[in-house]
């Protein structure tokens, strides 16, 4: 992907629709990850983010966005992040995925768009998306509808997730609660685990 005049980088941000495609333990069958450090792997096999969201950024920003332009795989509906979960269950078409993680925005977001002002936006409203983990591997369609089979009993919204996650490092409270979800991602738990030992030590 090229960005501001001559840049280039290699990212996996730009998906292309598609009528159906497998879904396995590992993501979409032919969509790559180009920087395996920060994307992709078992707890982040599917990026999932909110449509409603997309007429917010249009009305902030003035200007049209392209499908998929957070580099989604699924762009929802009635899923906003103050109403799901971690560790929810959803049935998507054939697929069966859970709620593993807040996405965290990186600046191949601002790359793409030339909108050096949407990743710190993306962060303060916590309008991120999220990521899931495949349970069971099958076929979705476009057409495939999501539906919750497991809602998980610890009620961890993603947004409070974000908050505790971007603003909240000294709030032990919130990261217990958001630590409990036992199915939360490995390196998002550690980097809570690490926060929290550093304060309760003092």
């Amino acid at each position: 992907m090229k960005y501001e005049e001559d840049k280039e980088i290699k990212t996996g941000i730009c998906k292309q629709a598609t009528d159906e495609a497998f879904l396995h333990k590992g993501g979409f069958h032919g969509d790559d990850v180009a920087d395996l450090r920060y994307h992709g792997g078992p707890d982040r096999a599917v990026c999932v983010y909110p449509f409603e969201h997309y007429a917010h950024w249009e009305k902030e920003f003035g200007k049209p966005l392209p499908q998929a332009n957070f580099g989604e795989n699924v762009t929802v509906t009635n899923m906003l992040e103050k109403d799901v979960h971690l560790g929810d269950i959803f049935r998507i078409g054939e697929a069966v995925i859970q709620i593993t993680q807040s996405r965290i925005p990186c600046s191949t977001i601002t790359k793409r768009t030339n909108n050096p002002s949407l990743l710190k936006r993306m962060i303060q409203t916590g309008f991120t998306g999220y990521l899931c983990r495949v349970l069971e591997e099958g076929i979705v369609r476009q057409d495939s509808r999501i539906t919750l089979l497991d809602p998980h009993p610890k009620q961890v919204a993603v947004l409070y997730s974000n908050e505790i996650y971007f603003r909240g490092q000294k709030n032990v409270e919130g990261m217990r609660k958001v630590l409990a979800v036992e199915e939360l991602a490995t390196e998002l738990k550690e980097t809570l685990e690490s926060r929290l030992s550093k304060l309760v030590h003092l």
